[in-house]
């Protein structure tokens, strides 16, 4: 079905079509619609024509309103102040847009086909190392901007650039060379169980590794032999290090479950995916120009990059000694992108501490023209997640908080708050763990979705399960009381009726509904979805004040009302579930 035409939309374009009738002159001229308090839309573009125009403002407003064609959506503009028009809308076109809206699978939001190809890097953990509290927003974020990327129709490439490369590894391959059955154990692939043996086995791979290295000069030297051994591509260190990124995809993908998020093989393509292109990268930037030799290392300048000292601080893409930095591979990385995935745009959802790096990584790709016109990069920066006392989020002993164990928190709060509730809706035992679980993990989502990416947020448990407040306990609940009410509902269904009288309540909920798609579209282009997340705050809240103000079943309006009613009602939840579900959060019916 084609995408339905916003109330927005079609008084913005009214209003621009009778500016340029009032005052042919201008041109095309912006009216500045805006939601308002004190009518449904305010119009304050005249202000700025008239000033340029050098005409009263209430008289342009006044030759604006007699330009504007007698039409079905407007029901009445009045010229307020120095020449804003208020502007409500007739409840008969609220109520007909939202019924194309309710007729269309997508709630009538635009697909744009051919919209580009976006590839997001997100979610990167690292090899033989546990995901911490660090790595919930990378993963949390992208997930939620590859589900609406993809639902306003762009083609999206999930791209996990995992940490699965560097000295460390020869450390550990070493070890496992002289210990060979550290990390035998039964396992699969993405169980919890199967993820918690993993990362024992790593776990106590790397402490006891480590001791050695510390403590032991002949075990330390065969180690760095065995780094010379990996990047030279040596097939015996090769199969070794393939099984620790093995053991660790078992663990990520354990824990990406209990994110309830899905991660697939061919997606993880880490820092070793693009090796074979290292060299090459630096060719090309020393032979162009772009990077020049500098006390040995491979390096680009930056005028406005400087030191404490007041000197230009370079990116180094290969250091003196011909190692490489984490410059070539994102560099490597954006040429793979570019001309063998063909993107259009790059997306980086990275904490905001490496803002400089990709800074300086982004205007060298372009310099080397790797990103242009054509395609663009951004980096969607976030902040940290911080304890309840506004530090970065530790545990009691001050070690990082293990994501596993976070969620597992998490889990068992909600859980405890749904427990609460299950008698009085008849839960099930195995409903009150599913919806546990379902609560918990959105919560945790929705902490950090509300918030804009690039502040920090303090992890406040009791506030996140909390039924009150801006919390996705909050928005689940109202999905699941709108389900409720069509068990109560009788043969009465679902029905728009357009001839009908609203009410306030029903208004607010109407236009609200209405803006579902424009917010889709901003949170697309502007890489926010704390916006999405603000929406359907606002939408539960709306709808409550509509249910405490308009009857629904109890006590009986109008047949016509009750039909026109849950009609709202059915919308209301079906976007609701819509747009919790872009965010990665589920809505049970029951809660």
């Amino acid at each position: 079905m084609a995408s339905v035409t916003s109330l927005t939309a079609s008084v913005h374009q009214r209003l621009a079509d009778a500016l340029s009738a009032a005052l042919p002159e201008a041109g095309a001229a912006d009216p500045l619609l805006r939601r308002s308090d004190r009518a449904d839309f305010q119009a304050n573009g005249i202000l700025a024509l008239a000033k340029k125009a050098k005409a009263n403002p209430r008289e342009l407003a006044a030759t604006v309103l007699d330009a504007l064609p007698a039409n079905d959506v407007i029901k009445d503009v009045e010229v307020s102040g120095p020449g804003f028009l208020n502007i409500t809308i007739a409840d008969k076109a609220i109520i007909e847009t939202l019924a194309a809206r309710a007729a269309d699978d997508r709630l009538g939001v635009p697909f744009q086909r051919d919209a580009g190809t976006t590839v997001i890097d997100y979610a990167q953990p690292n090899v033989a190392k546990e995901m911490h509290v660090g790595h919930l927003r990378s993963a949390v974020i992208g997930a939620a901007m590859v589900e609406i990327l993809e639902f306003t129709g762009e083609k999206v490439v999930r791209r996990h650039h995992i940490g699965d490369w560097g000295t460390q590894f020869g450390m550990l391959i070493q070890y496992l060379l002289e210990h060979p059955h550290e990390l035998d154990h039964e396992g699969g692939k993405g169980s919890e169980a199967d993820g918690e043996a993993a990362m024992s086995s790593l776990n106590r791979l790397y402490k006891a590794s480590r001791a050695l290295f510390d403590s032991d000069e002949e075990f330390k030297a065969r180690s760095r032999d065995r780094v010379v051994a990996l990047q030279a591509g040596d097939a015996e260190t090769i199969a070794l290090w393939q099984r620790f990124v093995d053991e660790s995809k078992i663990y990520f993908y354990s824990v990406f479950n209990k994110l309830d998020m899905q991660i697939d093989d061919p997606d993880v393509v880490g820092e070793s995916g693009y090796n074979d292109m290292l060299e090459e990268t630096c060719r090309i930037l020393e032979e162009s120009g772009v990077a020049v030799r500098s006390e040995g290392a491979l390096c680009v300048f930056f005028d406005d990059v400087l030191g404490p000292d007041g000197n230009k601080v370079p990116l180094i893409v290969k250091k003196s000694n011909g190692g490489y930095g984490y410059a070539a591979t994102d560099l490597s990385a954006i040429r793979d992108r570019v001309q063998n995935l063909k993107a259009s745009t790059l997306l980086y959802v990275v904490d905001a501490r490496q803002s400089l790096h990709f800074k300086m990584v982004f205007e060298t790709a372009r310099r080397a023209g790797w990103l242009n016109e054509d395609v663009k990069a951004h980096q969607l920066a976030f902040g940290t997640v911080l304890g309840k006392d506004g530090k970065p989020f530790k545990t009691r002993e001050g070690e990082t908080v293990r994501l596993v164990d976070l969620l597992d928190e998490a889990i068992d709060r909600a859980t405890s708050v749904v427990r609460e509730k299950a008698e009085k809706v008849g839960l099930t035992e195995e409903e009150i763990v599913e919806n546990g679980v379902y609560v918990g993990i959105g919560a945790v989502k929705y902490a950090d979705l509300s918030t804009s990416a690039v502040r920090d947020y303090k992890f406040d448990l009791d506030q996140m399960v909390s039924l009150n407040g801006d919390t996705s306990v909050y928005l689940q609940y109202a999905y699941a009381r709108i389900r409720s009410i069509f068990g109560k509902a009788g043969d009465r269904r679902p029905l728009a009726h357009p001839e009908l009288e609203l009410a306030p309540a029903e208004r607010a909920l109407g236009l609200h509904l209405d803006q579902f798609g424009e917010t889709l579209a901003e949170v697309a282009s502007s890489y926010e979805p704390h916006k999405l997340a603000s929406y359907l705050y606002q939408l539960a809240s709306l709808y409550t004040t509509f249910y405490d103000q308009c009857p629904v079943v109890k006590p009986a309006p109008a047949p016509e009302v009750a039909e026109n009613r849950l009609f709202l009602c059915d919308l209301t939840a079906r976007t609701l579930h819509q747009g919790m579900a872009l965010l990665g959060i589920r809505t049970p019916e029951r809660l």
